[in-house]
């Protein structure tokens, strides 16, 4: 029994669930249908909480376990992310896996042999020896250690992977812009032809910026060290670009740094950069909140019909977790659990992601946006990851100074639309 399975008993009681608590039982992987009953007994929770709150009362052990069962979809929804993850990267192959440690496939066989057919040839499986004494064979038998490194979370955005990306060849890029307002009229057979207006053409700069890391190891420790430690500290530097950068593209300044497409909103700094204007924005309609599943699909609507098929909906996980409790007008969830593996959940039909660097729900805040954002935001990458390996500058300690160069900006306004908060 585990906390899903808890789940599933108490589903219909909604109160008292995940009460129970049961790690030291073997831990099932999450599951597609751990996502729908969790999600059926955050349905029956809420609609309890609403019935309350219409007679007149609320019941704070109510609420509490609403917000458990909410927390508890963030857990199981991003426990099924991850899995598909690691199968679609091939971390689970054919043998077996315990963490991220293959088991060790010579020694599994020896053991095998041993305890199958008497076979001898490890120094562990000799019966006339045991690792309770060092002089009998504990000397042979070394407590094994993990030969990876633990890491704590970053939260990396997925703007480069939802915008478009280009690389340069040059120090910058320049991009050209048609208003396309040529003008035109309805004249008779002799009448005269004034002219007409005539299409204006605009340019916006995307500069890269600079990012560097300058991390040092002693030459002693990259000689002793039984991991790898030159792969390991370019996978750190790597993911540290990853999550400045996926800062910047959100809500850079544009010095020494790409321009965030927060910025590009009405009213932000750069609204006035784009020859055809600001990113738009929707109010909605409430000084504080998301007041209802009208005002979210008010906002939706509001993106031209023609950036519909590609738009998704971005916004950091917290607010989607406030957002998982708005209905339509018929009494239906907006919110719906994926049904298929590494393909993301939906809000009122449109695909959600989770930007962790955007802003929360908060009086004046850009909660969310909502458009395309390959045809909003262009990333430009100069040349990629450089590594300079530096052991003369600072001996005895090898220096990897690293940089990368990027650049971004809005390229197109027009497909995107962001939600304020605000009445």
């Amino acid at each position: 029994m585990n906390a899903m399975t808890t789940l599933r008993g108490t589903a219909a009681t909604g109160r008292g669930l995940l009460a129970v608590r049961a790690e030291a039982q073997p831990k099932k992987p999450a599951t597609l249908d751990d996502v729908l009953v969790t999600f059926e007994a955050f349905k029956k929770q809420n609609d309890a909480a609403i019935d309350e709150i219409k007679a007149g009362k609320t019941d704070v052990l109510t609420t509490e376990a609403l917000d458990k069962i909410n927390a508890a979809i963030d857990e199981v929804t991003a426990a099924v992310d991850e899995q598909a993850k690691i199968i679609a990267a091939a971390k689970l192959g054919n043998g077996a896996v315990i963490g991220d440690i293959e088991a060790d496939a010579e020694y599994t066989a020896g053991f095998k042999a041993f305890m199958r057919r008497g076979e001898k040839g490890i120094a562990d499986f000799e019966a006339a020896m045991s690792k309770g004494t060092d002089a009998d064979g504990g000397l042979l038998a070394p407590i094994e250690w993990d030969r990876t490194i633990g890491d704590k979370l970053k939260k990396i955005s997925p703007m480069r992977r939802e915008s478009r990306v280009i690389t340069i060849s040059v120090a910058g890029f320049k991009k050209l812009f048609n208003d396309r307002a040529v003008g035109s009229g309805w004249v008779g057979e002799t009448a005269s032809r004034p002219a007409t207006s005539t299409p204006q053409i605009g340019s916006v700069d995307f500069t890269p910026g600079e990012l560097y890391a300058n991390p040092a190891i002693s030459q002693g420790l990259l000689d002793d060290a039984a991991v790898d430690l030159e792969q390991w500290l370019g996978g750190e530097v790597d993911t540290e670009f990853a999550r400045q950068e996926g800062i910047a593209f959100l809500s850079g300044d544009g010095t020494n740094k790409p321009h965030g497409i927060l910025t590009y909103v009405t009213g932000a700094a750069n609204a006035a950069r784009h020859p055809w204007g600001a990113i738009p924005v929707v109010n909605s309609g409430h000084a504080t909140t998301i007041p209802s599943g009208d005002a979210l699909i008010d906002f939706m609507m509001d993106l031209p019909s023609e950036f519909e098929a590609n738009a998704k909906l971005f916004l950091k996980r917290d607010s989607l977790r406030a957002l998982r409790k708005l209905k339509d007008g018929q009494g239906n969830y907006l919110w719906q659990p994926s049904y298929v593996a590494g393909t993301p959940s939906t809000l009122n039909a449109a695909p959600v992601v989770e930007m962790p660097d955007m802003p929360s729900i908060a009086a004046g805040n850009i909660a969310a946006l909502y458009g395309d954002m390959e045809a909003t935001y262009l990333v430009v990458d100069r040349v990629g990851i450089r590594v300079l390996r530096d052991p003369f500058t600072n001996k005895p300690f090898v220096h990897f100074y690293t940089t990368k160069r990027v650049g971004g900006g809005v390229h197109n306004p027009e497909p995107m639309r962001a939600l304020k908060i605000s009445a």
